[in-house]
């Protein structure tokens, strides 16, 4: 299956090789429909994501962090193209294609793509089928995508599975024999089988006990070492993100507020959210002192946001302009963007 040439841009549009992914101002609106006598009809839009603009580079860890419900996972899955996008673009670097537009593709076309483009989800107990040995299910993306022989097959899942720290011998059993560790580890198995340049990891341990979350933070880290393997890591934890991400990016309410290298936006905050969101976390240390920074409000609705930034109406520093005026997000420091009016004159570290 080829892509069609439309959908092949110009390689301006990544002017940096080493960028792998650039996204430029994706939307993604889910329709609100109400019953008629006859038909339904949409009446509003959820805007899950609502103008987002990032890049990840090669062999980078970039984390999307904010709260529940801002659209770190639906970006995910645009960006995977399980979801079609409402606007936007998705420049991929595919090796073979070289800069391709991912929200131009139908469902036929991305098939050459998914193989570069690997998930590990949330839930280790309701990805997996059950019915389904570790050899078949680690095997699967090779059987779609690789013309093996059964030895190369088993030989290759075996290898995958000691990857991540479990035994070969395991290959035979199935989902349920299986702690939600082990169940993660056979996910970020399967995610690597196809060497994938891009692996999206949707909060991949949120579902686990705090010892095995670390256990599993460090085996991917381990092997994005290893590989060189390029992550978009989603979570709402900010020290899961903070060990494991070169970059971060924080949501807020389906826009990008914040993006900066990671212990560079925990010590020179420049949005008023970031400085709040980091202040709410925990810190490991009770003789640390950390300045509260009170939220207002709650947060907007999606389908009904506020005019201007949609952070304005419970920041502190909010003025006229922050309400009548959508901020862009900008450079304002080398490799540190924000959406703000008033970054240059603020002071918010935590």
């Amino acid at each position: 299956m080829t892509v069609a040439n439309d959908s092949i841009v110009n390689t301006n549009v990544i002017t940096d090789n080493n960028v792998l992914l650039r996204v430029n101002d994706l939307k993604m609106h889910f329709p609100i429909y109400s019953r008629g006598i006859f038909r339904r009809y949409v009446t509003n839009y959820v805007r899950a994501v609502d103008g987002v603009d990032f890049f990840i580079r090669r062999g980078e860890v970039l984390g999307l962090v904010g709260e529940s419900g801002c659209g770190k996972t639906t970006t995910g899955r645009v960006i995977l193209r399980a979801y079609d996008p409402t606007s936007g673009e998705i420049i991929f670097n595919d090796d073979d294609l070289g800069p391709v537009d991912l929200a131009r593709l139908s469902r036929e076309e991305m098939r050459p793509i998914w193989r570069n483009i690997q998930l590990i989800f949330q839930d280790p107990y309701s990805s997996l089928n059950p019915r389904m040995t570790l050899e078949q299910i680690v095997g699967e993306p090779l059987r779609n995508y690789d013309t093996l022989s059964r030895s190369e097959l088993r030989d290759r899942v075996a290898e995958l599975l000691g990857l991540v720290g479990l035994r070969p011998e395991y290959m035979s059993r199935y989902p349920h024999a299986f702690s939600g560790g082990q169940r993660q580890r056979i996910g970020v198995a399967r995610a690597l089988a196809l060497n994938p340049q891009l692996i999206i990891c949707d909060e991949p341990v949120s579902a686990l006990d705090v010892s095995v979350q670390a256990q599993v933070l460090n085996l991917l880290q381990d092997l994005q070492k290893q590989f060189n393997l390029t992550y978009l890591f989603i979570s709402h934890d900010l020290s899961v993100v903070r060990h494991l991400s070169h970059r971060i990016a924080v949501m807020y309410v389906g826009k990008i507020v914040e993006i900066a290298a990671t212990e560079k936006l925990f010590t020179d905050i420049q949005h008023p959210y970031t400085a709040a969101l980091l202040s709410s976390a925990p810190t490991p240390d009770p003789r640390a002192k950390r300045v509260r920074v009170p939220l207002e409000g709650d947060v907007p609705d999606p389908s009904n946001p506020p005019s201007g930034c949609y952070f304005h109406p419970r920041c502190r520093f909010a003025t006229e302009q922050c309400s009548q005026e959508t901020p862009v997000l900008r450079e304002i420091k080398p490799d540190h963007w924000v959406s703000c009016h008033h970054a240059d004159t603020l002071s918010l570290n935590v």
